[in-house]
């Protein structure tokens, strides 16, 4: 016959009386009632085997004065891998009567079955045996697959409303005793297969019923999301639109800045037309004058050169604003895609920002986690070493024993031999134990050593994410002053038309006083050359006309030649050529062409 494992008979007889109390609860609650309460002796003796389950191979903790086996321990550790435990634990701590880690365990037992949660909370424990096996040996039922099995058989227990008062209960000193005539068949039992089947149809309504009601809470949740993200989708909806908005207002002010550029063109092309239309026409008039007025006309075309060269140049700046305009417009375009793709790129910075924040968390723990199962586990070292040296006392009490013995019956001496053998193979046992967590404490200072690298590498990619936020800021700052540099630009542009339309009307005015200033000199000149030289007849020697002989009077008047010096009437003088300096036309003489002049006009001079 094969020698069964002890643990694993513990763990086959725990479970089957797990398996009978659970049955047995929800058969009498379903048979009583289903709200239950502290008093029922079956809940008792449920959480009496609970109790058990929780202990079996639960690790040895070195306190102050003694050692003790607590289960507050591993129960905690639920606050940490379910967030919805927070608040029983929370409550426990705050709970008055409570001075002991086994009256904490109790009453967290009693709150989870009151929220309907044990399996829950106990299943999400299971599934983290790495954290575990800091509470429990390997061999421990939480370790092994009845553990999994019993959290199964814990979810029939939702079908039971508990109503339990844990304030004023005394939980620190109940001893934990399991009564086995609970669990014996009766002839009544026998006889109730029906009711059974009434129960178990009962029993899957209500789980049913449930699953549903969790199933309604995550599609509310759902709910809430859509929500929240239709939400943010009509605020980007907006942005865009408003963005849309500006585009199209910095698009119709292009529009107005280049028809008025092309206004301000034509304008002046049409200016520079009418000078050169003027200046031709001064030029045709003024061929036939004298060589005196070529220094007053080469001077006049300096100027127009001069002016006609200011002119060129306004041009070529407003030529030169309008690219630059293109090029700011441009510039503006390319900008705005930057700053949205760079926006993106911000956006996917928080993300991996965010991320990056939840991965230092998990170390964080996972380092805070590691340091807690450091110190455990020198206490653990500790511990065995304060058992090695006991196990050598006892050693030298069993030598000085067996001394004793030799001088009794054979059979005693059997039996000293037999334990001397067990002792010798529990310290083998502790050796090897030892050597173990000696292999584990190497392992988890790898994985410190691992971790704080990886941290190290997490902060110098934030430190590299920190300075690509600041250089985003600086581009933006410098897109700012960009937009207020177009400002000063389109102030600019303002002022310089302003500038331009004052330059045009001086010129216009200068235009004008300089025609009539050339006017009023050739005729001075005129006057003079004519009178160089000549020698007028008097009033009283000039009688009759050259050309008709005949006596002047009021009628025929008196005209005198400039160049030749003839007199004539008024009669005989008809040929006229039309000047730009006076409104009339001006009498010419008919043998030299020169203008004539009245004769009292002349002699009044």
């Amino acid at each position: 016959m094969a020698v069964k494992d002890p643990t694993a008979v513990e763990r086959a007889n725990l479970l089957n009386m797990a398996k009978l109390s659970i049955k047995g609860l929800i058969e009498s609650a379903l048979s009583f009632g289903r709200t239950l309460d502290s008093d029922y002796p079956p809940l008792q003796q449920f959480f009496v085997v609970m109790e058990h389950c929780l202990k079996h191979g639960l690790k040895v903790r070195k306190s102050f004065l003694s050692y003790n086996k607590t289960i507050w321990g591993p129960l905690e550790l639920v606050e940490k891998l379910y967030p919805e435990a927070e608040e029983i634990a929370a409550s426990v701590r705050d709970l008055p009567g409570l001075k002991t880690p086994l009256g904490r365990a109790r009453a967290w037992l009693r709150l989870a079955l009151m929220q309907k949660k044990m399996a829950d909370y106990l299943r999400c424990l299971i599934i983290q045996r790495d954290l575990l096996s800091e509470f429990y040996e390997y061999h421990a039922l939480m370790m092994e697959e009845e553990g999994a099995v019993i959290v199964g058989l814990l979810v029939g227990l939702n079908v039971i409303d508990a109503n339990l008062c844990v304030k004023g209960e005394d939980l620190d000193s109940q001893v934990g005793v399991i009564d086995f005539s609970m669990y014996l068949k009766s002839d009544d039992d026998i006889g109730g297969k029906e009711r059974n089947v009434q129960i178990a149809a009962i029993l899957d309504q209500k789980n049913y019923v449930e699953e549903l009601n969790r199933q309604l809470n995550t599609v509310n949740s759902l709910h809430a999301r859509v929500d929240s993200l239709e939400k943010s989708n009509t605020k980007l909806i907006e942005e865009l639109a408003i963005a849309k908005n500006n585009i199209i207002k910095l698009q119709e002010e292009n529009h107005q800045l280049r028809s008025e550029n092309t206004l301000i063109l034509m304008k002046t092309q049409h200016h520079l037309e009418v000078t050169k239309v003027d200046v031709e026409a001064e030029l045709q008039t003024y061929k036939h004058s004298r060589q005196g007025l070529d220094e007053m006309y080469n001077e006049a075309r300096r100027q127009l050169r001069e002016e006609s060269q200011l002119r060129q140049d306004m041009e070529n700046e407003l030529m030169v604003q309008v690219s630059m305009k293109h090029e700011i417009e441009l510039a503006m375009k390319l900008l705005e895609k930057d700053i949205h793709e760079k926006q993106d790129t911000l956006i996917g910075l928080r993300q991996q920002l965010d991320e990056v924040k939840a991965i230092n968390m998990e170390m964080y723990q996972k380092l805070q986690v590691t340091e807690d199962a450091m110190k455990e586990k020198n206490e653990i070292i500790s511990r065995l070493e304060d058992k090695t040296n006991q196990i050598n006392a006892t050693m030298k009490q069993l030598e000085q024993r067996l001394q004793q013995a030799e001088k009794a019956q054979m059979e005693a001496e059997n039996e000293d031999e037999k334990l001397q053998e067990e002792y010798v193979n529990k310290s083998e046992r502790l050796q090897n134990e030892f050597s173990q967590k000696e292999k584990q404490l190497l392992q988890l200072e790898t994985d410190l050593k691992i971790e704080k690298e990886w941290r190290q590498t997490l902060e110098d990619d934030l430190q590299k994410e920190k300075e690509t936020i600041s250089q985003l800021r600086i581009e933006t700052q410098e897109i700012i002053n960009l937009k207020k540099e177009f400002l000063k630009l389109q102030e600019k542009n303002k002022q310089l038309k302003r500038i331009c339309q004052d330059q045009e009307a001086a010129l216009q005015e200068l235009a004008s006083k300089l025609s009539e200033s050339k006017l009023k000199i050739e005729d001075i000149k005129e006057a003079n050359k004519a009178l160089q030289g000549q020698v007028w007849l008097k009033d009283k020697e000039a009688t009759h006309c050259k050309l008709c002989e005949k006596e002047f009077s009021l009628s025929k008047r008196k005209h005198h030649c400039r160049n030749c010096g003839e007199i004539f009437c008024n009669a005989c003088s008809d040929n006229e050529l039309p000047l730009p300096s006076s409104p009339k036309p001006v009498r010419v003489c008919d043998s030299c062409h020169a203008i004539l002049i009245q004769r009292y006009c002349v002699s009044h001079k």
